[in-house]
Parts: structure tokens; sequence; C-alpha cells
């Protein structure tokens, strides 16, 4: 992967961005991302921010070597601490867990006045990622799911305005995702259940405490949900 050549995992991202010409990539690494953006005349400007001073340092040189320095703006700092509120339309955070982008999202607040869209791709735990949106007045406008060198991962897209209460399994399998339910969405809750099915044999030995039973409550429905969605075409 280059600044030519993304992943497919962030191809996808880019090709969320649109209609927005300036963003933000939290935890930019290399770099690639927005440079790929600028390069490709889908964006006219972009921030990269880094909190580790190794990628800080790497996306530093990427951008000098690409010659984009006046388009992309490198910047160390913590989450959206890089940036001013209203500086930019869109903001993507890929590569991480569900839990840590939203919790980058809500120290952030302050700095999404302005920001017309959020590009959010966790690793795990995407359901994190839809509760901080679905509290927040953000409504998921797309979302897809892919494989990749055998992983496989979320991409959500949502727009700022008032967002409809979606149910708890919305929140779990995405209310794009639950519906198209392509070979990705069914291998991802296909491992979800084996695991599950997993932990409920082990508990089955454990102690049974209030603690074991509750867990073993939450995983039944869990299980129960997953049973439906991949046995149901129209779920």
């Amino acid at each position: 992967m280059n600044s030519n050549q993304l992943s497919k995992r962030l191809e996808t991202v880019v090709s969320f961005i649109a209609p927005a010409r300036t963003i933000a990539d939290i935890g930019s690494d290399h770099a690639y991302l927005p440079c790929y953006a600028v390069k490709k005349n889908l964006v006219d400007r972009a921030v990269a921010g880094e909190v580790v001073e190794g990628p800080f340092q790497s996306a530093r040189r990427q951008v000098l070597s690409e010659g984009l320095s006046e388009k992309v703006d490198v910047r160390k700092g913590n989450g959206l601490a890089v940036l001013e509120a209203g500086e930019v339309e869109c903001i993507t955070i890929a590569g991480m867990g569900g839990p840590l982008i939203a919790s980058i999202l809500e120290e952030g607040k302050s700095k999404l006045a302005g920001v017309a869209k959020l590009i959010l791709q966790p690793n795990i735990a995407g359901h994190a990622v839809r509760e901080w949106l679905d509290a927040n007045g953000w409504t998921i406008e797309q979302e897809a799911i892919l494989e990749e060198d055998g992983q496989l991962y979320e991409v959500i897209s949502a727009t700022a305005g008032s967002s409809r209460a979606l149910s708890p399994k919305e929140l779990l399998f995405g209310p794009f995702l639950i519906k198209q339910k392509n070979n990705a969405f069914r291998l991802k809750w296909q491992r979800e259940l084996d695991q599950i099915n997993h932990v409920l044999s082990r508990l089955t030995d454990a102690q049974h405490t209030e603690g074991t039973e509750k867990k073993k409550s939450e995983l039944k429905q869990k299980k129960q949900w997953i049973e439906e969605v991949i046995a149901d075409e129209n779920a």
C-alpha cells in the first residue's frame, strides 16, 4: 500500500468522502489516505493527525516526498485536538477499535462544529461507534463491510443532523449491513457465533455466580439474534 494505491479498506473509506472537499484523517500513520485523496482531486486540502512520534515523522516525510506540503498539513496531537472547529468538512478515523473511536469523538466534541460528515472504520466493536453516533445526533447514511487479507472491516459514514433512533439490532449489526448481508457480513457473524458458542461452553463449567449468569444471558441473547439474522434472508 502507498499513496497511489490504497488498501481495499482505505479505498472504501475514501469512496465515502464526497461531496466534502476538506478532510482530516485522524491517526493518519503514513498519511497515505490524505495524500491519495489530494492527488486524485477528491479533496482540495487535508489535515493528517498523529499522536505518536514515529508515525508523525513518517507522515511528514511522506507529504514532503510527494510535494504536497501546501495541501496536506501534518500535525501532532491527540485525536481531534489537532483541529480547529469548522476547519474541515469531513473527518476520517480508520484502523482503531470502536470504543477508542467513540472516545476520540466524545473528547473532541467541541471540534465537530461545522463538520458535515464522519467516516469511521472500526477494526472491532462497530456497535460502540453506532451507539455514539446515535446518541449524539449523527445519521448513518452508508455502511460497508469487506474482507481483506483474512480480516473483516466495517466502514460507517454518518452525516450531521438529527438521527433516527436505531434499534438494538441495528446498533449491533448496522442498519444498512443487516439489509445487505453480503458474504463478508455473514462470515463476520458466523465467526462471532462460533466464538460465543465457545465462551458459553466454558461458562457452563464455570462456578455459578451472578456475574457468570448475567454474562451467559447476554451471550444467549446475542447468539439468538445472530442466528436469526444469518438464517433470515429478509432480516
